[in-house]
């Protein structure tokens, strides 16, 4: 399989190249799931670019994303394939018409033109270049977990009526939680392991430079400030990265210069989702996002 990346500094290239800015780190274990073939388990809190980093990667490599979205309740029929009913039920019918034997109705309809292909099954058959992102898999259930296994191991899947079906090649495939419950050994084993936790303040900074670039070096700063002393606070829901870009941008769109209690008091809500979290805020910024002042 043709390499995507030569070495850990054409990762954080390329993935600087779409916006995404990633640390030696990252960089490092994506470089290594493409050169292992291995997926990556990406864990950390909820809104610090863990589903972003799949995107980017599709996009710094002209992949195709195929994402499955876990959920509660997520099973075969959704994330592999299921046959398409309603097709079927009108072929039997119309092949009663025509006295077709059992064995000749039952080869018909289980046969690709009553498939229907769901993201894991789109991936493995694919033959384009792909990443397979699947999002949020520590929401579904224990017993859901032993459907990825198979595809995770061999990029493969059995389907009683057609067979087994491989892989043609082997995508990057990116597994993100929010660490709501313990994943399985089986699934860990299987992959590569990442962390991603919030930037510190110099990179926050650098994000929102990036990604806002009419934005100057000191308004940035002071939003990375702000950002950073918030989520210190015990909120409810702390800010994501791209909550942070949205304030930053809002900041642009009112004319803002500076962070000061007004504009807060305004535009706060951008930030934080509960009225709660605002509550408690902007207590605690009214005294400390003057600018230039240092978070406590």
């Amino acid at each position: 399989m043709a390499e995507r990346f030569s070495s850990v500094e054409d990762v954080v290239d390329g993935l600087r190249k779409v916006d995404y800015l990633a640390d030696a780190n990252i960089a490092g274990v994506v470089y290594l799931a493409d050169r292992l073939e291995k997926p990556v388990m990406v864990e950390g809190p909820a809104g610090v670019g863990k589903t972003e980093l799949a995107k980017a990667i599709a996009e710094a490599t002209g992949a195709r994303l195929i994402r499955l979205q876990c959920y509660e309740g997520l099973d075969e029929s959704k994330a592999l394939y299921e046959w398409n009913y309603k097709k079927q039920l009108l072929r039997i019918q119309a092949d009663r018409e025509h006295e077709n034997s059992w064995s000749d109705v039952e080869a018909d309809i289980f046969s690709e033109p009553f498939l229907l292909t769901r993201p894991l099954l789109e991936a493995i058959r694919a033959d384009e270049p792909i990443v397979l992102l699947i999002d949020e898999v520590d929401r579904v259930e224990i017993e859901t977990e032993a459907l990825l296994l198979e595809v995770l191991s061999d990029f493969q899947v059995s389907i009683p009526e057609l067979g087994t079906i491989v892989g043609a090649q082997r995508p990057i495939v990116i597994l993100t939680s929010n660490n709501t419950r313990e994943l399985s050994e089986a699934l860990k084993r299987r992959c590569l392991y990442l962390h991603v936790d919030y930037p510190d303040l110099e990179r926050e900074k650098e994000i929102v430079r990036v990604r806002v670039p009419e934005i100057d070096e000191e308004l940035a700063e002071q939003v990375a400030r702000v950002v950073r002393s918030i989520r210190q606070l015990e909120l409810k829901k702390a800010p994501s990265i791209s909550e942070t870009i949205d304030w930053a941008r809002t900041l642009i769109y009112l004319g803002k210069t500076e962070i000061d209690p007004e504009v807060i008091q305004e535009t706060l809500h951008v930030l934080l989702k509960y009225q709660s979290d605002i509550t408690k805020a902007r207590k605690e910024l009214e005294t400390t996002a003057a600018p230039g002042a240092n978070p406590s």
